[in-house]
């Protein structure tokens, strides 16, 4: 059996080599913490083995330990600066197999690897397996459910770079647009304005894979809580919101009813 207790007092202590007055640091932390509570959530509503949600577990802790090095490096999330996952994936089963720190039993070990170097790919693809492929989409919900609590809980300076009493200004991009109408995720690149990332953070759940997820998301109205956090400037872009709002919320009651 996995000892989830014995991972978190090793990722306690390796935590100590960053700085946890740092507020990306502080952030990560916290989000890696509640990443491993959406995980033991979403795992109970599907009625996982008790071993597969300690497993699932582990990987919520370990799948943004790239992050902490990437902002001592370089003081940044963008992907331009380091691929966290891939570097994370790469700390923990390179030649030091740090892994071991966090659990002795190496027999989930490609399991793992599997699930923290995709957890942030666009798509996830050329996973095999069936258990490498249910951690690798549990950790990808966990962590989009909890980047909706992260887009209500931080603040817009850090988000968007904008005061919060400010409205959001300019135009939803063609390209960002057309993927939201086509019920796809957005890409990085085809962001061009802040409305852009705004509505990037909601069509994220496009990816979510289990119904469990939906119905988290559901239950919180994440959707429409995120989207009226902002005012916008532009009659265009306040109408596409709605207009995302509303579709988003009958994909999910379609999703979680088998549809």
């Amino acid at each position: 059996m996995i000892d989830f207790e014995r991972a978190k007092a090793a990722f306690e202590e390796y935590l100590k080599d960053y700085d946890r007055e740092d507020d990306k640091i502080r952030l990560k932390i916290v989000h890696t913490y509640y990443v491993v509570d959406c995980v033991e959530n979403i795992a109970r509503r599907m009625g996982l083995s008790v071993e597969e949600r300690k497993l699932g577990m582990l990987i919520g802790l370990l799948h943004d330990i790239g992050r902490f090095e990437q902002i001592k490096r370089y003081d940044s999330f963008m992907p331009d600066t380091m691929d966290h996952a891939a570097y994370g994936a790469a700390l923990l089963f390179g030649k030091k197999k740090e892994i071991r720190r966090f659990i002795k039993d190496d027999r989930w070990d490609a399991v793992i690897e599997t699930a923290i170097a995709k957890h942030s790919d666009f798509r996830l693809e050329g996973v095999e397996g069936e258990q490498a492929l249910l951690h690798a989409r549990l950790i990808r919900d966990a962590d989009k459910l909890d980047n909706c609590r992260v887009k209500l809980e931080e603040s817009l300076e850090t988000l968007l770079g904008i005061p919060s009493h400010e409205p959001l200004e300019g135009k939803i991009s063609p390209a960002v647009w057309e993927a939201c109408m086509q019920e796809k995720s957005v890409l990085s690149s085809d962001r061009r304005t802040k409305a852009d990332y705004w509505i990037s953070y909601i069509a994220q759940i496009y990816d979510v894979n289990f119904p469990a997820t939906f119905s988290i998301i559901l239950e919180e109205d994440y959707v429409l809580k995120i989207l009226r956090r902002l005012q916008y400037e532009d009659k265009d872009t306040r109408s596409k919101m709605e207009l995302l709002s509303a579709r988003l919320q009958d994909y999910m009651k379609r999703k979680t009813a088998g549809v």
